[in-house]
This record gives C-alpha cells, sequence and structure tokens, in this order.
C-alpha cells in the first residue's frame, strides 16, 4: 500500500495506508451496489424473485436499444472497477475486485455472441411468463395491483421480444426446429375460454382475508379485463407470429455450430459455464473416461443383486419393472418429502453451519411439466419470507423411478442446491453479486458432489438406490459427452439420444427431455461433472495432506464459506487453508 499526500489550502493532510483502504474499498462497494441496482432495475422479474418489490409493476425492457444500453454501462463498469489499484484494497476487497472484473469480463464475452437475439426455448421464456406469480408472494391490495398493472404492461413486452426474434431470424440466431416445435403448444395454454382460467389470473383465485372482499372483488374485475384486453390478444399475435415466421426459420440440426461463428461461440460459452479453459475436445475426452469409470462401478452392482443378462437387460429391466415406479403423482410427491425429511436431521454430521431459511418440496407446475426435466430448485426470497422450493416433476410417475429419489433429493434440496445458497445468501458481509451469484461450475458441482455424500449420510438404502446415484453421476458424464458432441463435433440428435441409453437407466421421457435441454443451452451441462470433479480433487487433497486431522465439517465450510466462486478461485481458498492448517 502507498502513503498520499494531499494539500489543501497550505495544510498537508496524509493519507495513510489503512485510510486509503477504507476509501478506496468504499468506493469500490459503491460501485458494486450502482451495478446491482441497475441489475434490479434492468431485470424487474428477478427483483420480484428475490422480493424486492419496486418494479414489480413492470416487465424487462428487451428491446434492441435497451440491450446496447445495458452493454454499454457494463462496460463502464468494467473500466471503473479496472481503474482501482488491487494494492489499495483489503485482502477481501481484493477478491470482491477480481471476482466482479472476471464476472464482467466473461458476461461481456458471452454477450458479444448476440444471445439475446434468442430470448426463449422449449423449458421457459414470454410463453411461460404467468409463472413468474408462483415466485412472488401476494399478501396486500398494493401486490396484486401491481401484478394487474404488468398485466396492462405485457403487450409492450410481448412486442420486444418479437421483435428481438425477427432479428435474430435475420442475423441466425435461432434455435433447432426439434425442441422449438415444443412451443406452440404452450403458448396455447394461454390462450384459455376465459379470462379467470388464464395462468395469470391465479393469484386472484385465493386472495388474502385482509383484503375486503369488496376490494377483492374490484381487484379481480379490473384482472379479468386487463388478461382480455392485454394478454390474449398478445399470445393470439405471438402464436401466428411463432408458426408461420419464426418456427419455419429455424435450423435443421442439433448443434449451435450453425449460428454465426457457432464453433467459438460454444468454446466460449464451455469456458463460461466451466469457468476453466478447458476446450470442447478436452471436455469431451474427460467424459468419455468418466462413462467408462462409472459403468465398471455400475456393472458390479448388478452383480451385487444378481441381475442375469446383460448390462443393457439390466437397464431395460431397470426402466420398464413397474416394482420401480409409481401409479400416481400423489405417492410420488409423498416419497420425495419422506426423502428430505430422512436427509435433513443427518445433516450436522457433515457441517458445521446449516441455512436458517427453511425449504420446501412442490410440484412443477403443470403447464411446465410436460417439457421439462426431472426437478428443479428455485432460491428463496432476498429477505427470507419465501423458503427456497424443490419443485419435483409428477408428470408422468410411470417413468419416475424410485431408485433416483435420493440421488434428487440430494442435489436440490439438502446438501446441495438449497443449503448452498441459502447459505450464501446470508453472508451478509459479501457484495450482494457476490451473495446471489451464479457461478454454474460450483453450483452444480457442489450438487452432484452432493449425491455422493448420500453415502456418508446414510442415505442410501439399498444397492438399488446406490445405482441410482451412479445413474445420476453417469447422466452428467454423458452430458460432456453429448453436449459437445452435438455443438462442436456436429453430432445428430438421436447420436446423443443413443448414446445416453446405452449408458444410463434414466427413461426414455427424461433422456429425451435431457438432450433437448442440451440442445437449447449449449455449454451449462458441463458444469456440473467438471465442477464436482474439482470439489472432489480438492478434498481428496486435504485427505491425503492432513491425513487424521482431517475434518469433513472443516473442508466443507472453506468450500461454503465465501459464496459461489470460480474452480480456479476455490482451489486457492482450499490451498491457504491447507497451508494454514500445516501451520498449525
Amino acid at each position: 500500500m502507498r502513503t498520499v499526500l494531499i494539500l489543501l489550502t497550505g495544510c498537508a493532510i496524509y493519507l495513510t495506508p489503512t485510510l486509503f483502504a477504507q476509501n478506496s474499498s468504499q468506493a469500490l462497494h459503491e460501485l458494486f451496489e450502482a451495478e446491482w441496482e441497475r441489475k434490479l432495475k434492468e431485470n424487474p422479474t428477478y427483483a420480484s424473485q428475490l422480493g424486492d418489490k419496486r418494479y414489480a409493476h413492470q416487465w424487462p425492457d428487451v428491446s434492441l436499444r435497451a440491450t446496447e444500453k445495458s452493454i454499454q454501462q457494463q462496460r463502464q463498469a468494467l473500466r471503473k472497477a479496472q481503474a482501482f489499484a488491487a494494492e489499495d484494497l483489503s485482502a477481501a476487497d481484493q477478491l470482491n475486485h477480481r471476482l466482479f472484473i472476471r464476472q464482467y469480463e466473461s458476461e461481456l464475452l458471452r454477450r458479444s455472441h448476440r444471445l439475446h437475439l434468442i430470448p426463449l426455448n422449449q423449458r421457459g421464456g414470454i410463453q411461460n411468463a404467468s409463472s413468474i406469480a408462483d415466485q412472488i408472494s401476494f399478501e396486500s391490495s398494493e401486490d396484486y395491483e401491481q401484478w394487474i398493472q404488468r398485466l396492462q404492461a405485457f403487450p409492450a413486452y410481448m412486442a420486444q421480444t418479437m421483435a428481438v426474434m425477427k432479428q435474430g431470424i435475420r442475423e441466425g440466431m435461432l434455435h433447432p426446429t426439434v425442441v422449438m416445435k415444443r412451443v406452440p403448444d404452450q403458448i396455447r395454454r394461454q390462450l384459455v375460454d376465459k379470462p379467470e382460467q388464464s395462468l395469470f389470473y391465479e393469484p386472484f383465485h385465493d386472495m388474502p382475508s385482509s383484503i375486503p372482499e369488496d376490494k377483492q372483488r374490484r381487484l379481480q374485475e379490473k384482472a379479468t379485463r386487463a388478461i382480455t384486453r392485454s394478454i390474449f390478444p398478445s399470445y393470439r399475435a405471438f402464436l401466428e407470429f411463432f408458426e408461420t415466421q419464426y418456427l419455419p426459420a429455424c435450423f435443421d440440426e442439433a448443434g449451435c455450430w450453425q449460428r454465426p461463428n457457432g464453433q467459438q461461440m460454444y468454446a466460449d460459452l464451455a469456458k463460461f459455464f466451466t469457468t476453466t479453459s478447458l476446450t470442447p475436445d478436452e471436455i469431451h475426452h474427460i467424459g468419455l473416461s468418466e462413462v467408462d469409470r462409472i459403468r465398471a462401478q455400475m456393472q458390479a452392482i448388478q452383480r451385487e443383486v444378481a441381475y442375469e443378462g446383460s448390462f443393457q437387460d439390466f437397464l431395460h429391466h431397470l426402466r420398464s419393472d413397474p416394482e420401480f415406479y409409481f401409479d400416481n403423482p400423489n405417492d410420488l410427491l409423498a416419497a420425495y418429502r419422506e426423502c428430505c425429511q430422512r436427509i435433513n436431521p443427518k445433516l450436522p454430521q457433515l457441517f458445521h453451519k446449516l441455512p436458517d431459511i427453511p425449504y420446501e418440496v412442490q410440484p412443477i407446475p403443470s403447464q411446465l411439466a410436460a417439457d421439462t426435466t426431472t426437478a428443479y430448485y428455485q432460491p428463496p426470497s432476498a429477505n427470507g419470507n419465501r423458503p427456497g422450493t424443490y419443485y419435483v416433476n409428477l408428470y408422468r410417475p410411470d417413468m419416475r423411478p424410485n431408485y433416483e429419489i435420493e440421488a434428487l433429493s440430494l442435489h436440490e434440496s439438502v446438501p446441495g442446491h438449497h443449503l448452498q445458497i441459502a447459505l450464501a445468501m446470508e453472508l451478509t458481509d459479501l457484495p450482494q453479486f457476490r451473495r446471489y451469484g451464479l457461478c454454474t461450475a460450483y453450483i452444480e458441482g457442489w450438487g452432484l458432489y452432493s449425491e455422493k455424500l448420500g453415502e456418508e449420510l446414510g442415505v442410501y438404502p439399498d444397492a438399488y438406490s446406490r445405482f441410482g446415484q451412479l445413474t445420476y453421476e453417469m447422466w452428467r458424464s454423458v452430458r460432456l459427452v453429448v453436449d459437445t458432441g452435438m455443438h462442436s463435433r456436429k453430432w445428430t440428435r438421436q447420436q446423443a439420444i443413443d448414446f445416453f441409453t446405452a449408458n444410463t437407466a434414466k427413461s426414455p421421457l427424461d433422456i429425451v427431455n435431457e438432450v433437448d435441454r442440451y440442445i437449447a443451452w449449449p455449454g451449462q451441462a458441463l458444469a456440473y461433472k467438471i465442477g464436482e470433479l474439482k470439489i472432489r480433487e480438492l478434498r481428496t487433497r486435504a485427505e491425503q495432506q492432513l491425513g487424521k486431522e482431517f475434518d469433513v465439517r472443516d473442508f466443507h465450510q472453506v468450500v461454503l464459506g465465501n459464496g459461489a466462486v470460480p474452480l480456479d478461485v476455490l482451489e486457492e481458498q482450499v490451498n491457504e487453508w491447507l497451508a494454514e492448517s500445516s501451520r498449525r
């Protein structure tokens, strides 16, 4: 650090290193806060999900002009951050500064590929805009008034989205037809006979008793008018545009290599999602190696349960035998909830600290279930008033095997996503961009690592549930192969499905939905296994170095104690802890 001399009207004032660091840190945090506020203002639905109601009457401005303005402001913020001298900052703020710069550089590189011109896919977008109502709270008449204002503003949001998609057609920024042909039926779900049947009307069916009945009726009437005048016409226009203009323009093949500069785009996305410098080719070969390793363990369980026949016969048995499936969705939901109740009390065995914010297990909304994956996690609101939610897919329970329940629950709830994300949100000494940061390789790597922790927690009751854990680990390894296969090596969709089917016991419905997810979200699926391999590598290093002094709770505290960070930063933090432990 340096000492700075400032001359004011004949007086010399010395800023000591400590004072200079305080001033620099204050200025840096003012930048962090200003950028966080800009993010919330630009993304009002995200703000609503966090529980911030200041923009609850708005949709995001997705116009081309607004996007370009956002990019320019992000570049300007990056330049401001780069102007800070790291040596003038505290150790904690040196890391904050470094991560902020790295995040903005990475996001700007990704935005340079003009991915904003593809604003939706079969798993989400404006066709499912009503789902935001499931993620926000309606407690007062003002909450309902703001929702009605959102409904009234919907035509502008739709017009902007369609304009962006038209530009996407002109520039060749599109998804393949095979995934986008699912979207028209999703749009039609919004075009019901009566406004009261609309998904946008859902909050008005069960209004709080604190709102007088006459006020409730007035709000309901305003909502039906807004849906009739704004929502229905917007979706009718969107359906016509989508079927006659957009869908015919979509690509025939599966991979993003068809887009402008598609191979470089995918290489950049691979680095973005894995936070590594690994190339698609290197990732592909890591996937093949992991598939071979895990398959040997799966075949060992086949021998353990004394199943005679080939490995493919065993996979078919697991996909088709009724003993592994439920007859109705309610029983499936009850099994997920019972599993989580078994896991919760065991967590102190592996963790010093657990989150204060609770979580719940809920069905995936029916309008989304047919086209999405087995489960996903929705973080809690920033104030903790809304719990985290582990959403499970109850569509076609006859395709949801019971041997995968433990692994899936460990990943999506605790000790996976809920434990990690809720703890990060409770790190109030971190700037907001780190508390709510979405570092995919870390977050999903931790989720996959958590599945293996089920063995230490004693969660897997039998050989089949342990096979389910291996199936899920294999699933993430297969992702490395098929994602790079389709987007970099020009594999067909059927090649990806065939490779998936040959190596996992996942149901045909899950396999198709998964492959289509990778088609629509290039590179994201690479994060899971790459992140888990790094966390597992770091744990092995700690176990070997510390020997009998190793306490897994200490290791987990280090891994979870700074929120989601890039994998190389995580490695630095673990190495610093090991060095300090060795000195002690």
